[in-house]
C-alpha cells in the first residue's frame, strides 16, 4: 500500500518538473518583427503609439503633451515655407584639435546618422512670406555639443543675417561646450557672443528659442542674447544640472528649478509657447518687426 502511494506520488512530481521544463524551453515561435522606428515611446508617460502619429503631432506627446526633441530638418519644416529653406555654409569638416582618442569616429558616426556635417544647421527661410535667417541646433548630433565649427556657423549664420539685414531666429538644443575640444570649444563662447553683439549694434532682430535641453556653454553664451527670448514647455534650460548644483550649494533646489516656466516667472525667458503656437508666434514677432522698419 505503501509502495502504490510512494509510486503516486513519484509519478506526478515527474510529470510536474516535466512541464515546468517544457516551459522553460525557448518557444520555437518565430518573433514577431516589428520595424525599428515605427513606434514612438514618450519618456515622460510611457504612452506607445506609431512614430507616423507623432510627426503629424509636431513630436508632442498626444497623452501627456511632452515636447519630444527634434531633428533639425523636421523644425526648419514646421517652422518655414515649404520650398522657402536654402540651406548655407554646408559641408565644414571638424577636426581633433587635442587629438582625443576615438573622437574622429565619433564624429563620423554622428555624420552617417543623421547626415549633417555638424550639430547645427542655418540658411535662408521664409514664414508666412516674411524672410528671415534661421539656425537649428540638432540635439541628435552628439547632443548638440559646440565646438569649433559649430561656433563657426552660428558666426557666420550671424554675418549672414548682417549682410542680408535680415532678421535672426535661433532654435537652441545642447549639452553644452563639446568637452573633446576643451579650450577650442570655450572660444566659441566669446566668438558667438561677439558676433551677435554687431547684430544688435545694426539694429537688427535676434530671436532665440530655448528647447529642451539648452545648457551649459550655449547657454552662458549666444543662446541668452536674444532680443526676444521665447521657450518650449518644461525645457530644461541652465549652466550646470541640478544635481550639480545641489551638490555644490547642499540645499534642496525649488521645484521645476530651471524649467522654462520657471525661467519665465524670473524674468529669463519672455514668453513659454506650445510648439502647436510657435510657427504663428514667429510669423506675428516678424510681421511687427517689418512693419518698425518701415
Amino acid at each position: 500500500m505503501k509502495r502504490d502511494v510512494l509510486k503516486s506520488a513519484f509519478q506526478k512530481r515527474r510529470r510536474l518538473l516535466q512541464t515546468l521544463n517544457r516551459m522553460a524551453m525557448p518557444s520555437t515561435q518565430k518573433p514577431v518583427d516589428v520595424p525599428e522606428g515605427l513606434y514612438e515611446k514618450c519618456m515622460q508617460c510611457n504612452a506607445t503609439f506609431l512614430q507616423e502619429r507623432a510627426v503629424e503631432n509636431a513630436f508632442v506627446c498626444p497623452e501627456c503633451d511632452n515636447h519630444f526633441r527634434m531633428r533639425a530638418v523636421d523644425r526648419i519644416r514646421m517652422i518655414c515655407d515649404e520650398g522657402s529653406f536654402i540651406e548655407k555654409g554646408y559641408g565644414y569638416i571638424t577636426l581633433n584639435p587635442l587629438f582625443q582618442e576615438g573622437y574622429e569616429q565619433k564624429v563620423f558616426t554622428a555624420k552617417k546618422r543623421t547626415k549633417l556635417d555638424e550639430a547645427y544647421v542655418y540658411g535662408y527661410a521664409e514664414n508666412h512670406g516674411y524672410p528671415f535667417v534661421i539656425g537649428v541646433m540638432d540635439s541628435h548630433f552628439m547632443m548638440g555639443s559646440m565646438g569649433s565649427v559649430v561656433g563657426e556657423k552660428v558666426t557666420k549664420s550671424v554675418e549672414y543675417a548682417l549682410y542680408k539685414k535680415l532678421p535672426l531666429i535661433i532654435f537652441l538644443a545642447s549639452g553644452g561646450a563639446r568637452m573633446q575640444e576643451g579650450i577650442y570649444s570655450l572660444m566659441q563662447m566669446a566668438k558667438t557672443s561677439g558676433a551677435i553683439r554687431k547684430l544688435h549694434d545694426q539694429g537688427q532682430l535676434y530671436v532665440s528659442v530655448l528647447t529642451h535641453p539648452t545648457t551649459g556653454g550655449v547657454t552662458a553664451s549666444f543662446a541668452m542674447l536674444g532680443d526676444i527670448i521665447l521657450a518650449e514647455p518644461q525645457a530644461l534650460i541652465g549652466f550646470a544640472g541640478p544635481r550639480v548644483i545641489e551638490q555644490t550649494i547642499k540645499q534642496s533646489l525649488p521645484e521645476g528649478f530651471q524649467k522654462a516656466e520657471f525661467l519665465q516667472a524670473k524674468g529669463m525667458v519672455d514668453a513659454v509657447i506650445h510648439r502647436h503656437k510657435l510657427r504663428d508666434t514667429l510669423h506675428t514677432i516678424l510681421k511687427i518687426h517689418a512693419r518698425s522698419e518701415v
